[in-house]
């Protein structure tokens, strides 16, 4: 059955459902609409506020030390702006919506969905600063082994572990699904691993498959890179480099995990040592001058002592830095950043656009719920006797807690 014409607010309404549909990783992950930005609309570089909880120090004995109770927040700025043009004849308004949505929005929404994951993915997974397994561009896990030591990893650093997610490459979910295939499981699960070929529920985690997993390819350090400067203050992040053999550009990578030598990590409520070394991110693509690097940024900030002590003691002249945890570069392994996370490791803030005057349609249609808001504009072009439209959508990403996030990377080690 037929409409006698399709409105904006029906075009911009199916959209909006078939975008839900549509996302993989960004469904996966804290999706905050603000509903501040519907009057007007918003612009490329306005904010949304995150409030992230404060951090105590315990104090033993009858004297009373206070914390000092800070509100922590971030600002996730909305930064990226994508949409996808169209062009439909007034015939096509006249389609029913089932005829419209096959035809023009699933194509353009599955377009603008993977535009979205792929922005959030290439961007998050280098905010997180733990990984495990051995790089390899095409070694692919067979077992769970490495997602269960990344869930150990995201436990040891306090972050929640009865609700995570895996997001997987496709090469990397066939070579599960062939591995696991023997194991004891559901029916269900037998069932939709067998006509299917996708993991589903595994190891306390959801798996799900995504084309837009990114390939990381670490920076070209050569030498025995080590600590040049002893740390000495609390919050450093930065750290001096020297023992490189020349002057290389983009030496180390922004999304390269680096260890210190006898640096570990400390449980985030006890302060104890976890015995594991502390894995640090670089944060920025830095080039070495001369054999060195006078400030590499790194995550996170190195703190010794207090609520935010993250480490047993700071890194010192000489203490040998090491790049995904081995002697051996990795400046050639280009490798998927398979990812284990928590939903509130990551936020994808959205808001209204908005809608400009003078146009045959203009609407928006929002969801507080999925966090996502998207606008459809439409203008008539009598020269073809056709409708130029797009859809757009107004986002910005954040990694809000890199802890409740694991990298797993080629073979288990």
């Amino acid at each position: 059955m037929s409409n006698s014409i399709l409105t904006d607010s029906i075009i911009v309404k199916e959209s909006l459902m078939e975008l839900k549909n549509q996302l993989s990783f960004t469904k996966s992950v804290n999706r905050q609409y603000d509903d501040r930005f519907a009057v007007s609309g918003a612009k490329i570089g306005d904010t949304i506020n995150i409030r992230k909880p404060s951090k105590y120090d315990v104090t033993d004995g009858a004297v009373l030390n206070i914390s000092d109770s800070t509100d922590a927040s971030v600002a996730l700025v909305l930064d990226t702006q994508k949409h996808v043009g169209m062009a439909f004849s007034s015939k096509d308004l006249t389609l029913s919506v089932d005829e419209f949505r096959a035809r023009y929005i699933k194509p353009a929404v599955t377009a603008l969905a993977n535009s979205v994951d792929y922005a959030g993915y290439a961007s998050m997974y280098k905010a997180v600063n733990s990984f495990v397994g051995v790089p390899s561009a095409s070694a692919f896990p067979s077992t769970l082994k490495g997602f269960t030591q990344a869930k150990a990893r995201i436990a040891n650093g306090g972050g929640p572990v009865d609700d995570l997610c895996a997001i997987i490459d496709p090469n990397v979910e066939a070579s599960l699904v062939e591995g696991l295939k023997s194991l004891f499981q559901s029916s269900e699960q037998i069932k939709m691993q067998y006509e299917k070929g996708v993991m589903g529920m595994a190891a306390g985690a959801k798996f799900k498959m995504s084309q837009n997993v990114a390939k990381h390819t670490p920076g070209p350090v050569v030498g025995t890179a080590a600590i040049k400067t002893t740390i000495a203050t609390q919050g450093a992040a930065t750290v001096a480099v020297d023992g490189i053999t020349g002057t290389i550009a983009g030496c180390y990578a922004a999304g390269d995990i680096l260890t210190f030598d006898a640096v570990f990590a400390v449980n985030p409520q006890t302060k104890v040592s976890t015995g594991v070394l502390m894995q640090f991110v670089v944060t920025a693509t830095t080039s070495s001058l001369t054999n060195e690097i006078a400030s590499l940024p790194i995550y996170p900030a190195i703190y010794t002592t207090g609520p935010n002590k993250n480490v047993t003691r700071f890194p010192t002249d000489g203490d040998a830095i090491l790049q995904f945890g081995a002697a051996t570069t990795y400046s050639l392994v280009v490798a998927p950043q398979n990812l284990l996370f928590s939903k509130d490791a990551f936020a994808l803030g959205c808001a209204d656009l908005v809608l400009p005057g003078g146009m045959h349609m203009a609407a928006r249609a929002s969801d507080p719920e999925s966090g996502l808001s998207i606008r459809l504009v439409s203008g008539y072009d009598i020269v073809n006797d056709r409708m130029n439209s797009r859809l757009d959508i107004l986002f910005g990403w954040k990694c809000l807690y890199p802890e409740f996030a694991c990298r797993v990377v080629g073979q288990p080690a």
